[in-house]
């Protein structure tokens, strides 16, 4: 059996073994990596060998961590690695070339559609009715999307809202409030087999999911990195956030939204940020034009866009995928029982 994991950042994890009467036999670990001195590799193999065959990325890493020596020097390899790579040697993990995906642009729908589909379409991939994929979001009126766990009357100015029209509405992922306008971000979902963060912690899953759009953006000339836990960021201060969630039938969503040119003024009238989260985050000046990925690549959209569906289709193999009206009419029915109810959209007044 055989497995392969490239750390974030970090270097290529290989393992060969095989499974005799439930445990794990004939380990074999290569790589790229650097160890020092040259007995620990023995030392990791050793842990490994004779584990149950059944055992989780976790308690593989544990075992790794009671081997090792305070004096051994891991460099690019981590026992949460040698975990993963064996949890996929056995099939019980998988990696992005397991997935057969698509890649949706759209369609342009009224903004609650699109946190409803964010419910349903990973209801139809776990069903086997749709294949995973990523879907660059388009919406045709502003909106703020709330977090699962945000409180509306914290978070939300009513006043600015019904100034400017807003379309309030509250997402399954938790995480912070994010203004969007029709044109001004980039919002994406990723739809795909918990199986694939197998291992991973969720502080881990967070840029190993965005490590294409990280290579996306340095295409068009945004020099991003991940801040944990869960935002994007450039040189010249945040682009965005991700959120995510898993559900028990063993699918999730990974969501990122990102600035392309956002008014900050009109966001300042219909988000309250409160004292805490400014003394926090350092916003000396929160009320100006913030448009890092237009600014800093003098590019359109859309341009950025074809970009973004371009590499995730050659890194990843995707196909085009399109969102079909029986898709749309059962995000509808989401939207009238759950998502545009006062009862969701107030779950915490």
């Amino acid at each position: 059996m055989h497995g392969e994991y490239k750390v974030p950042d970090g270097k290529l994890v290989v393992i060969d073994c095989d499974v005799k009467e439930g445990v794990l036999t004939n380990v074999q670990l290569s790589g790229d990596f650097f160890l020092e001195p040259d007995e620990s590799l023995a030392r990791i193999v050793s842990a490994v060998e004779g584990a149950p065959a059944d055992s989780t990325s976790s308690q593989l890493a544990e075992r790794i961590e009671h081997a090792v020596l305070p004096t051994d020097v891991l460099f690019g390899i981590t026992p949460e690695a040698v975990g993963v790579a064996v949890r996929r040697a056995l099939g019980l993990a998988m990696s992005w070339d397991d997935i057969d995906f698509e890649v949706i642009h759209g369609p342009t729908v009224h903004p609650m559609l699109n946190v409803a589909m964010d419910e349903t379409l990973p209801a139809e991939v776990a069903a086997g009715r749709r294949k995973p994929f990523m879907r660059i979001w388009e919406w045709n009126a502003p909106q703020v999307v709330i977090g699962s766990f945000q409180s509306y009357q914290n978070e939300i100015d009513q006043e600015g809202v019904d100034l400017h029209g807003i379309t309030v509405s509250r997402r399954v992922t938790g995480g912070g409030a994010m203004f969007m306008e029709p044109g001004n971000c980039v919002t994406y979902s990723l739809v795909v087999p918990t199986a694939l963060v197998d291992g991973l912690s969720f502080a881990q899953s967070y840029p190993f999911l965005d490590q294409w759009v990280l290579e996306a953006l340095e295409k068009v000339g945004v020099h991003a990195r991940y801040v944990p836990l869960n935002d994007i960021a450039s040189e010249v201060g945040k682009i965005g956030g991700a959120a995510q969630k898993r559900w028990a039938n063993g699918y999730m969503v990974h969501h990122v939204t990102m600035s392309y040119d956002i008014d900050a003024n009109k966001m300042m009238d219909v988000l309250r940020i409160g004292g805490e989260k400014i003394r926090d985050k350092g916003l000396r000046s929160a009320v100006k034009r913030v448009d890092p990925m237009r600014s800093q690549t003098g590019m359109a959209r859309e341009d950025i866009l074809d970009v973004f569906i371009n590499h995730f289709a050659e890194k990843y193999g995707a196909t085009p995928g399109e969102i079909t009206e029986a898709d749309l009419a059962v995000a509808e029915e989401r939207c009238e029982t759950k998502f545009a109810t006062k009862e969701w959209v107030h779950r915490l007044p």
